[in-house]
């Protein structure tokens, strides 16, 4: 099985860190509204590696966390004369709600950054204990960029490049314009903690590297998410997670390519997104996730209503075909014919593709190729057995089981059987 490392820039023979099993954390939404289908590719990219994962027989250990404390949410919350904790609990039951009508299996640990303060607050220390973070009067606290040798490994940026792009903020107290924040002091009219430094809060990048630390370790297999987080965030957790315990963060670094309308990245702060709640109001789930999952991961892909049509009606297609696969389940023969033994072959080939496709970087567009080829010859099987004739279940099943194995792991109609 090979996948591409977004640190390396090409694919790369998987190995776990320990044999037979899995550590996978990715980043989940920050909850301050509803998401986007742009939101939602990363999210559903993660639950066919796990599936694929667990169907070669990998025993997987999936975290994926929700920020609950954060600029966007303190906003929301301020407008609307709640609190914070009220807007995270809204939107969190809200991503829920759309995730499971995506199909979506829930991670086997949700964290919220708001339990894990004490774990961001230990990681803080101990890289100020080293040297490579710091305090300012006012009480933020700052990690060092040019402490961490590596930094920019991921993205391919330089320290000094990036300076050269920086720009002064009034009233910083950064000993560096480079360096980012890993603990926030308290402004008037927000959530706040106390800490060694005063009252205040978390950054955005210290969540992700103490709750992945907390729940999987110092080192894990898969991280990742949509290509907008290789910098700063995933580049910062790098930093302070290697910075902290000396060990290598990530294996495998996996980054999905973006949704544009007309080319154009789609993104809340571009005002062209589209709700998944709103697209689920005029396409099935099946259907929004079978779009999200025609392409490869790794490549961009153009949202339109015309595609997501064509996507439902190859929903309804393929439920003719499960329909087929339960009636010829319950038919009776064990007659040898040449078209049963077209129907094996090309379920034996159906099965082949999908194990090359997925091994190949989890290629999810080759494998619905071979998942609607396979459904084309079990409707001619179909219609030949209806036109007389004799029925062979042995290649009917295999065929069926087949479809279903590739369906299952595209997590697409499982309601269906």
């Amino acid at each position: 099985m090979k996948l591409y490392n977004t640190m390396s820039m090409q694919k790369e023979e998987f190995v776990p860190i320990e044999p037979g099993k899995v550590r996978m954390y990715a980043c989940g939404p920050t909850v301050y509204n509803y998401i986007h289908v742009g939101n939602a590719r990363p999210i559903i990219m993660f639950d066919v590696l796990r599936r694929y994962l667990e169907y070669r027989g990998y025993e997987v250990t999936f975290v994926q966390n929700f920020t609950d404390v954060d600029d966007k949410i303190i906003k929301r919350a301020n407008d609307e004369g709640v609190s914070s904790t009220e807007i995270a609990e809204t939107y969190i039951k809200a991503y829920h709600e759309d995730m499971d009508r995506l199909g979506v299996i829930r991670a086997d640990i949700e964290p919220r950054a708001t339990e894990h303060i004490q774990e961001m607050l230990n990681l803080t220390e101990r890289l100020i204990a080293d040297g490579k973070a710091y305090a300012t009067p006012s009480g933020d606290v700052y990690f060092r960029v040019r402490s961490f040798p590596g930094y920019g490994k991921l993205s391919g940026r330089t320290p000094d490049d990036l300076r050269s792009g920086a720009r002064v903020v009034p009233g910083d107290e950064k000993e560096d314009l480079l360096d980012f924040a890993l603990w926030k002091s308290a402004k008037p009219g927000e959530p706040y903690w106390e800490s060694p430094w005063g009252k205040g809060r978390p950054g955005w990048h210290i969540e992700c590297s103490a709750m992945s630390t907390h729940y999987l370790g110092n080192t894990i297999d898969f991280h990742g998410g949509g290509s907008d987080l290789i910098f700063p965030h995933h580049e910062n957790e790098i930093a302070q997670s290697e910075g902290c315990t000396g060990c290598h963060f990530v294996n495998y670094w996996l980054h999905n390519g973006f949704i544009t309308i007309n080319s154009e990245k789609m993104s809340k702060s571009l005002n062209n997104f589209f709700l998944v709640k709103d697209v689920l109001e005029k396409y099935s789930g099946d259907a929004l996730r079978f779009f999200l999952l025609s392409t490869h991961y790794r490549s961009p892909l153009d949202f339109s209503d015309d595609r997501l049509e064509e996507a439902e009606k190859n929903m309804d297609k393929l439920k003719d075909v499960i329909a087929r696969i339960k009636e010829m389940s319950s038919m009776e023969g064990s007659e040898e014919t040449e078209a049963s033994r077209k129907l094996a072959e090309a379920a034996d080939h159906a099965m082949k593709v999908f194990h090359e496709a997925m091994d190949d970087d989890f290629n999810t567009g080759l494998t619905t190729g071979a998942m609607f080829e396979l459904a084309k010859a079990i409707n001619v099987y179909y219609n030949e057995v209806h036109a007389g004739t004799a029925f062979n279940k042995e290649a009917a099943d295999k065929a069926g089981q087949t479809f279903k194995t590739i369906l299952d792991v595209l997590g697409i109609l499982e309601k269906e059987w």
